[in-house]
């Protein structure tokens, strides 16, 4: 092979997703079968089985048992809208983690003391093993699963406060910056950074994804006077959403 030459099956899975994205293979349109591309392309079942691999990898087709392989149908990507701080007004979890007022959606949550893991503990400044509350979202939009979200908060912090349950009590559900201001801790600092892997199995079971489809991870995390007292990670299906920020210019 010569220097900048693709693998066989490169070419092969190349030319295939050319004719899926141009519309000359549209949804559920069955993929030539192994034997047609190998008499197509002239090349081993090796290279066609492969060929057929990458485009499974790249969730443009999906096996169906006992039927052979189809296109699938390519959403049409929406935007998740994100700030800084949760908007103003009309504030609900929903609108923590999805800045678009005109957005509405549903969501379930529960929480549940542990400890820190060295990953985490980092992200927060505390030890590991520190005591930490985590609180699992799965956020939905017309009954569709389309984010997740997990959330740590050290105990340190907000433990025996009447905001230690995110989402229960006089504040539940108010949000980071709200609940932490409750107890005197103001929040006057957020990151987030995107990064995007492919999802975990049981995220993608949730999500309605399958094996091998890229999910974007935003890792957020809110601070008081330099002190991290909440972090968070919320994935979303990178086929179907795009992540849409709102920076204020000062």
């Amino acid at each position: 092979m010569t220097f900048g030459e693709q693998p066989a099956y490169l070419r092969v899975a190349g030319d295939l997703r050319k004719k899926i994205v141009d519309g000359l293979l549209p949804p559920h349109t069955r993929l030539p079968s192994q034997a047609r591309i190998r008499e197509e392309y002239g090349v081993s079942d090796t290279v066609a089985l492969e060929a057929r691999k990458v485009l499974m990898a790249e969730g443009l087709v999906e096996g169906r048992s006992g039927s052979g392989t189809y296109v699938r149908e390519r959403p049409v990507p929406r935007r998740v809208a994100r700030s800084g701080f949760r908007p103003a007004g009309g504030a609900t979890p929903f609108r923590q983690e999805q800045a678009d007022g005109e957005s509405r959606g549903t969501w379930e949550s529960g929480s549940g003391q542990t400890e820190a893991s060295g990953a985490i503990a980092e992200r927060l400044g505390i030890k590991p093993g520190d005591r930490v509350m985590c609180t699992k979202y799965v956020f939905r939009e017309a009954g569709e699963a389309m984010m997740l979200s997990t959330s740590w908060e050290p105990l340190a912090v907000t433990g025996r406060t009447p905001v230690m349950l995110p989402e229960e009590g006089p504040l539940g559900g108010m949000g980071v910056v709200e609940r932490m201001r409750a107890i005197d801790v103001i929040v006057d600092n957020v990151t987030e950074e995107v990064g995007a892997r492919p999802g975990l199995a049981e995220e993608l079971l949730a999500l309605g994804g399958v094996p091998g489809h890229v999910v974007l991870v935003v890792q957020r995390t809110f601070y008081a006077s330099g002190r991290p007292v909440e972090t968070a990670d919320v994935v979303i299906p990178a086929d179907r959403y795009r992540v849409s920020y709102h920076l204020p210019v000062k």
